[in-house]
């Protein structure tokens, strides 16, 4: 398994396949919100140096990913805090290490770029806080949410 960072244009057309199969598996209220990612946005985060993206990949085939946005805290300016936006691993590399050293191999990157703290929040339906708290995460908060039209 390869772990990379890898910039948007490459990462986004290789992941349309694991896009489809991660909304399957984790979105709610499928019903109403059909996923269709704001590829601009990504792209602006880009160019602003707040999105970042890593990747596993098994002899070159896209297996998982996990992308942040990096910013400055509103309550802490003099730090920069990453917070997951996606993270996904297809369901046959599951088993082992695969997870763990990619969001490992992401927290070195993100260390290296000046990141403080990185915030990572589960499915209540798809945990996977046994994988988070192996790797010393704290349990800080819970969110909920509530359709409103």
């Amino acid at each position: 398994m390869q772990y990379r960072q890898e910039i948007l244009q490459t990462a986004f057309s290789d992941a349309l396949e694991l896009f489809k199969l991660h909304w399957d598996e984790v979105a709610l209220n499928k019903d109403f919100i059909d996923l269709n990612p704001d590829y601009d946005s990504y792209h602006q985060h880009e160019q602003n140096d707040n999105l970042k993206i890593f990747t596993a990949r098994e002899d070159g085939k896209l297996v998982g990913y996990f992308a942040v946005i990096v910013t400055y805290s509103l309550h802490y300016c003099d730090h920069k805090f990453a917070t997951n936006d996606v993270i996904f691993m297809h369901k046959d590399h599951r088993k082992g290490m695969a997870g763990i050293k990619l969001i490992k191999f992401a927290m070195e990157c993100l260390a290296e770029d000046g990141v403080s703290v990185l915030m990572m929040n589960t499915k209540v339906h798809r945990p996977y806080d046994a994988v988070l708290k192996r790797l010393k995460f704290d349990h800080i908060e819970n969110v909920y949410s509530k359709r409103l039209i």
